[in-house]
């Protein structure tokens, strides 16, 4: 539990999906489905300005009869997401998601945008025998 992030995402790769603020639903969306991904970070130039998911699209966009052509992904995603820290531990993160409503958590390393951990992958660090805490 004491790990650091950085740990985790060196084991599951750190590679990070970004659109611009200024792209439209539609290809935030093509960008999650040609990368196999649930969310996409929004950035404007390097700085980390949302977060958009498959929820977003089901209820910002399709539940709210938008068209994901002439929507703006900025009019629709998460402005200002809960980020963390590459230094912090899994203890860390497990109590910053402490039953918050999100599954995608991006990770920055002196304010530069370095990862993004899903819940899943957490979950799947944790199942490992050598990470388990000890008895």
């Amino acid at each position: 539990m004491n790990a650091s992030i950085s740990t985790l995402l060196e084991a599951k790769g750190a590679e990070v999906f970004t659109v611009p603020v200024t792209a439209s639903v539609r290809e935030a969306v093509q960008k999650m489905i040609d990368e196999k991904i649930g969310s996409v970070l929004v950035v404007d130039g390097e700085e980390l300005v949302g977060i958009f998911t498959e929820r977003d699209v089901l209820v910002r966009v399709v539940g709210a009869n938008r068209d994901p052509i002439s929507t703006p992904v900025s009019f629709v995603m998460t402005y200002n997401p809960v980020s963390i820290d590459s230094s912090a531990s899994v203890q860390d993160v497990l109590d910053v998601h402490g039953g918050k409503e999100f599954r995608h958590l991006p990770v920055l390393e002196h304010g530069r945008l370095v990862g993004v951990l899903s819940f899943r992958d957490l979950v799947r660090w944790l199942s490992q025998p050598d990470s388990a805490p000890a008895s």
